[in-house]
């Protein structure tokens, strides 16, 4: 099960039942089933509270994912500082609607067991967001 909500902003505009779809297209794709994830979509203020409470890290960013993954399936909370995701939006020169989709399914692919710190791994997780979003657009037509 898929849960989305909003603590101290505005609940973006998703389509959730279009959403979820997605989401468990992405993680099929990687022989994933979908269990508990929660989107917890939140202002700069409260993702740098989290990251300084549990990562022990100083600073914004536009996701955290807290992994709670067994086996082939994927759970987890996912919190996206929607101010980060807006300012990211405009630094790219893209939709903040985009960006969002983008986000959002960056959580997914770290479930799935995608990493992004290391080595060449940057590369990978783009190119996986990249799959993604083509997904994405096809299953929205």
């Amino acid at each position: 099960m898929i849960t989305y909500q909003a603590e101290g902003v505005k609940m973006p505009s998703i389509r959730k039942r279009e959403n979820t779809a997605w989401v468990k297209a992405v993680a099929q794709s990687y022989n994933k089933r979908v269990g508990e994830v929660a989107y917890i979509f939140v202002d700069d203020e409260k993702i740098l509270e989290v990251n300084r409470q549990y990562l022990q890290h100083d600073y914004y960013t536009d996701i955290i994912t807290f992994d709670y993954c067994e086996g082939d399936v994927i759970s987890g909370d996912l919190f996206i500082s929607l101010d980060t995701v807006r300012s990211n939006a405009g630094q790219m020169g893209v939709a903040y609607e985009q960006e969002l989709d983008r986000v959002i399914i960056h959580g997914i692919l770290h479930l799935c067991g995608i990493d992004d710190k290391g080595p060449g791994e940057r590369e990978i997780m783009e190119a996986a967001e990249d799959k993604a979003l083509a997904m994405r657009s096809l299953s929205v037509r």
